[in-house]
């Protein structure tokens, strides 16, 4: 099912970003080992972030099928983001300093062996460029509390840190940037 909100054109934002592009579902099975790949990664450093249950295959495969997952490839190796409007209903007891229309950051994954690469600020530098052109107010996503990485990258890039919110894994910052 397509997303209403993502335009089947995605030349205006791909064309300045020529190896990120929409995932398709043959795109599958490398980005379920890119997410097993991550898993183990971050539980090998004590970042009990993402397990066997989230994100799973059915979440990524949404993603795919809306339009929605964006896959980076560099050197045969995979990283990814999602981006949508859904917001978690617990985003509504966070003090967002910027209204209006919000693009929502999901499951932003980089390829361990290639993480400190500036990949994850090209997939984000990516999000940017792509609200712009559709006309969102801000950009809005969380961070697991204790993925230091995340949390620095996000920073780096100017978010804003606008709350947290507690879901099963624990407690995640929610962050916002304005879109200009």
């Amino acid at each position: 099912m397509r997303s209403d909100w993502v335009s089947r054109s995605m030349c205006d934002c791909t064309a300045v970003y020529t190896d990120i592009r929409q995932a398709d579902a043959a795109d599958l099975f490398g980005i379920m080992e890119l997410i097993r790949s991550c898993v183990r990664h971050m539980e090998s450093r004590g970042i009990l972030q993402w397990d066997e249950l989230y994100p799973d295959e059915t979440t990524i495969a949404a993603g795919i099928d809306n339009q929605e997952l964006f896959l980076l490839e560099r050197d045969g190796r995979l990283s990814v983001v999602t981006l949508n409007e859904y917001q978690e209903p617990a985003y509504l007891s966070v003090d967002w300093h910027y209204p209006g229309k919000a693009l929502v950051v999901h499951r932003l994954a980089v390829d361990p062996n290639f993480q400190g690469r500036g990949l994850g600020r090209e997939l984000m530098r990516f999000s940017h460029k792509f609200a712009r052109k559709r006309g969102y107010d801000t950009i809005r996503l969380d961070a697991f509390s204790g993925n230091p990485a995340a949390v620095a990258l996000y920073e780096r890039l100017g978010y804003r840190r606008a709350g947290s919110v507690h879901f099963r894994k624990g407690e995640l910052f929610c962050y916002e940037l304005e879109v200009k």
